[in-house]
């Protein structure tokens, strides 16, 4: 007799359900958190020392791994479009276009996805280690929201302290592009930061500024959510953790989108 429960064809659609289903729970679990942490910021309720602490991870702990990627990224680029450029008569125009891939989307996004794997990774497991061991709990015995002790504070270190990590990223990338682009077609340096300063626009920078600390606090709201919700064991720590990682780099790509459709389309 057929038995459409063990279809491939079933199974499939059973496991894009639940992926969906789980999907929207998140996001709805998100989305309280959110708001729980929006009232203890508009009620000032802010651990300012924690804060602090916090930002060490965003603002010192993940600059190595920001500007290595950063400048690796944009000496790869300059690597091959300043040749291209020269062969057509146009190396001049090389800090230009580097100044805008840079400035506009290259620094901030890879720059976001260095914080995903350095601090928003561990984010996520440090706060469902005490979920699954019921530190959470016993906080909540003693009358202390994990929300605001928690998330309230790294949320708004990555707020703050994003932007900083974009400006730096991009000024080492730069600098980056401006010696590969020397090397590899005998552009000069000072051509090079002349050109620089043609495709640099307040404007731009001030956008960028506004979507990196989009994505610090994103990267963070999601990394915490994700770990405080976390129920069972050392296997739900890892999923958890995974969880934080996979959304956080979707949630860069949505905001980059929504940042580019609203500013330059």
């Amino acid at each position: 007799m057929f038995e459409l429960n063990k279809t491939l064809t079933y199974q499939g659609f059973t496991l894009l359900w639940e992926e969906i289903k789980d999907f929207l729970i998140t996001l709805g679990r998100m989305g309280c958190d959110f708001c729980s942490v929006l009232k203890y910021i508009l009620k000032l309720r802010i651990n300012f020392k924690e804060v602090i602490e916090q930002s060490k991870r965003f603002a010192y702990d993940s600059i190595p791994i920001s500007l290595t990627i950063v400048g690796m990224t944009s000496a790869i680029i300059a690597m091959q479009l300043a040749p291209e450029l020269a062969k057509q008569g146009g190396a001049d125009y090389t800090g230009m276009l580097s100044a805008l891939v840079m400035v506009r989307e290259l620094a901030v996004v890879m720059s976001g996805f260095a914080i995903i794997s350095m601090v928003g990774s561990s984010f996520a497991s440090e706060i469902a280690s005490m979920s699954v061991t019921e530190q959470l709990n016993a906080m909540k015995v003693l009358k202390v929201d994990p929300i605001e002790f928690l998330v309230v504070p790294r949320f708004v270190a990555g707020v703050l302290f994003m932007p900083m990590i974009f400006i730096i990223s991009a000024t080492f990338g730069l600098i980056c592009a401006g010696y590969v682009s020397n090397i590899t077609a005998d552009l000069s340096l000072l051509n090079y930061y002349t050109s620089l300063w043609h495709g640099l626009y307040v404007r731009d920078i001030f956008i960028a500024i506004l979507k990196a600390s989009f994505f610090g606090g994103t990267i963070a709201l999601i990394s915490c959510s994700c770990g405080y919700s976390t129920r069972g064991g050392a296997k739900e720590v890892g999923i958890a953790t995974t969880k934080a990682v996979v959304w956080s780099f979707l949630a860069i790509a949505l905001w980059d989108f929504i940042f580019a459709s609203v500013f330059y389309l």
